[in-house]
């Protein structure tokens, strides 16, 4: 009769994608580039915005994950622009297009304009112009 085995059963890290567990973000990429960096941190960014990871649902974990990659993107186009001294139409297509993108992901992720108060404030009126001259 074999011995029973003693080893204990793996982690569910090491059974999890390098994805799932969050050790990677994309498969075959050096994630030591600044672009992977840059990633990490607007990814970080929006998962912050959400209120934490801990608060995201997985969808919205992966909205945010492709909002930031989206981000990323226009930012290398926007320093590509920038090196050529502007952008052909097919670039400027392109870069519309990616902007559009990512604002419906950020809107699905809890974009929201907020609106400037832009009324005057009524104490700070009166005394602007409380020794102003009258002119008939």
């Amino acid at each position: 009769m074999p011995t029973p085995s003693r080893r204990k059963a793996p982690s569910l890290k090491v059974i999890r994608s390098a994805i799932s567990n969050g050790s990677k973000l994309l498969v075959g990429a050096d994630h030591r580039t600044a672009r992977m960096r840059r990633l990490r941190d607007l990814i970080a960014a929006h998962v912050s915005d959400l209120g934490g990871p801990d608060a995201c649902s997985q969808a919205e974990l992966s909205i945010a994950r492709r909002a930031a990659l989206l981000t990323l993107e226009l930012e290398v186009l926007e320093s590509k622009f920038e090196a050529n001294d502007g952008a052909s139409l097919k670039e400027l297509e392109t870069y519309q297009r990616v902007s559009s993108s990512l604002r419906r992901l950020l809107e699905s992720l809890g974009l929201k304009r907020r609106p400037k108060d832009v009324t005057p404030d009524p104490l700070d009126y009166a005394s602007r112009y409380q020794d102003a001259e009258v002119v008939e």
